[in-house]
């Protein structure tokens, strides 16, 4: 039985969510045996929450204030319901059809499988110079201070047994964009095996990543070791993703 919870974070995407959860509802409807829909508002300002009412198969939580990604992230992972949990961007860059094959890698025994924009022949990734820019110096950054062996820590589509899910999240302590690298490394410090899929990812027009957010990032990388330097290792932290 294939089962999937698919937690959106959300802000201010009053626009884009009735698309998003139409396509979201008929694909799971159309392949999973169970499911369940959640998305998180961060304290949006625009009509979130009508939009979301009006699908009857989709859970809506408020964060009163902005939070920030990761701790919107953290909530759905906590509240989901089933064995095996998703987060996804609202802009669906990774069309919900790639969920499939991170189901897969789970089957196939992995603990975590997380969505990578690394090309491998087949898969579809378009990206501005900038961004492409702006991925490699981050990806050097999180080699160097963190996190080695995993190409992609940032694509938005990450998942996680739930058991797995609610070890490391009730760990992680960063609210902001660098969130991904810390449960990641938590994951791995924690034993468990990460498994990179590569998925067809587009470059969503309205990105929500500023100009200045790398330097934030970056300072964001040293509070990850300094946080979690008591943590003890895990059987798996010694090998790659």
């Amino acid at each position: 039985m294939r089962e999937l919870s698919i937690v959106f974070p959300s802000y201010n995407e009053a626009e884009r969510l009735p698309e998003t959860l139409a396509r979201v509802s008929r694909f799971c409807r159309e392949k999973l045996d169970r499911y369940e829909l959640i998305v998180v508002d961060d304290g949006s300002a625009d009509d979130t929450e009508a939009v979301v009412r009006e699908f009857t198969d989709v859970r809506y939580l408020r964060n009163e204030v902005n939070r920030g990604k990761g701790e919107t992230v953290k909530r759905g992972m906590l509240e989901a319901e089933l064995d095996t949990v998703l987060f996804s961007d609202v802009d669906l860059s990774t069309p919900i059809e790639e969920a499939l094959a991170l189901l897969d890698a789970l089957d196939g025994g992995a603990d975590v499988a997380i969505g990578s924009r690394r090309f491998d022949g087949e898969k579809q990734v378009r990206r501005s110079w900038p961004r492409k820019l702006m991925a490699w110096g981050w990806r050097t950054l999180v080699h160097v201070l963190v996190l080695k062996g995993i190409h992609d820590t940032q694509c938005g589509f990450k998942m996680f047994r739930s058991k797995a899910a609610r070890e490391v999240l009730a760990l992680q302590r960063l609210e902001g964009w660098a969130f991904d690298v810390e449960v990641l490394y938590l994951a791995r410090r924690l034993g468990y095996s990460i498994v990179e899929v590569p998925v067809e990812w587009h470059e969503a027009g309205d990105s929500r990543l500023g100009l200045f957010s790398p330097f934030q990032m970056a300072l964001d990388l040293f509070k990850v070791r300094r946080l979690h330097r008591k943590l003890g290792k895990g059987p798996k932290e010694s090998g790659g993703a």
